[in-house]
């Protein structure tokens, strides 16, 4: 039996990429609404509620990144030189927004800046995430296995618009997050937030459903045709009964069920995008193979692989154990 080992390594790409986009998302959410909550109260809960894992939902992020350098080099020397811009952006909100998390409790004078940096931060690493996924998802100019377009490629009125629909998501994440995790005022309050993003998101993700088999006949062949025709069919239904669970755990006060469902309706979104790009690393340019590490690099760095990823997926599910349930407002991790 022939082992494919570049299709191994790009499911563990997409899963860490998966992982990371959920676990990080909403903390990056809490961050998009700290804007809305102006109690210092309120505002030390919302970080408390994140400070224990935000730093270890980042390593699925090293893990993605680092994977694809190594494995996909090809399609890693294409795709950074299209994105330098929103990724630098990114990397900078993502410094800003974890910076924020220590200086903040360590001043008063400052503790407004570091409320903005905390905010500003995690908006602009939402923002640039989507714009960069959109600028991906419309194509990227290749001629002789390297990057062909231009600097400003990347920023589109499609690619914007998919940086806001990720803002608008990554806040769905963080209301029902803090659904989830707090108490009182501020639960009652992240319950509103989650209700309005819960109805923009499923919006966004129709119009961009509806938008991107456009983009590219190749996406069009792939989403009308058959089988794949089956799960563009399926989807919107599973969408929609997202949907009515976040609202059903809400008016119900069971408090995990909105979470829960809000991280299915972003699995549905990624599995949408997996099914549109697949068998390709660069959109209709590199496929998985072409991009690929030779195999006995692969078959070296899947040794690793085997071990890590067990790794860091039970200390994700340890620290997520440890700091279960909801948090006292009168405590602090800090």
């Amino acid at each position: 039996m022939v082992i494919d080992y570049a299709f191994i390594w790009a499911a563990i790409i997409a899963f860490a990429i998966l992982a990371y986009v959920i676990l990080d998302g909403f903390d990056l959410g809490v961050g998009i609404l700290f804007p809305f909550f102006k109690s210092k109260h309120d505002r030390d809960q919302m970080m408390n509620s994140v400070a224990p894992v935000w730093d270890g939902n980042e390593t699925w992020l090293v893990l993605g990144g680092g994977g694809l350098l190594a494995v996909f080099p090809l399609a890693y020397a294409t795709i950074l030189p299209a994105l330098y811009m929103p990724i630098t952006l990114m990397l900078i909100g993502l410094i800003f927004r974890g910076v924020a998390f220590e200086y903040r409790w360590r001043t008063l004078r400052w503790r407004g800046v570091w409320d903005v940096a905390f905010a500003g931060g995690s908006i602009l690493a939402a923002l640039m995430q989507g714009i960069a996924l959109g600028a991906l998802v419309q194509g990227i100019p290749v001629t002789n296995r390297a990057y062909s377009g231009g600097w400003w490629d990347w920023l589109t009125v499609f690619s914007v618009g998919t940086g806001v629909a990720l803002v608008i998501g990554y806040a769905l994440l963080g209301a029902t997050w803090l659904v989830f995790k707090t108490h009182g005022p501020l639960r009652m309050r992240a319950q509103h937030f989650a209700m309005s993003s819960a109805v923009l998101t499923v919006a966004a993700m129709g119009i961009f459903s509806l938008w991107t088999p456009w983009l590219k006949p190749q996406y069009l062949d792939r989403w009308f045709g058959f089988p794949s025709l089956i799960f563009s069919v399926i989807v919107p239904v599973l969408v929609l009964a997202c949907l009515w669970l976040i609202f059903k755990g809400l008016r119900d006060n069971q408090d995990w069920l909105p979470f829960v469902a809000s991280l299915t309706l972003f699995t549905l979104g990624f599995a949408g995008i997996g099914i549109s790009f697949y068998p390709y690393m660069v959109p209709t340019a590199i496929t998985i193979w072409d991009a690929a590490a030779p195999d006995s690099s692969l078959k070296f760095l899947l040794v690793g692989a085997v071990v890590l990823v067990p790794i860091i997926l039970l200390y994700t599910g340890y620290a997520y154990w440890v700091f279960r349930g909801k948090i006292n407002p009168e405590e602090g991790y800090h």
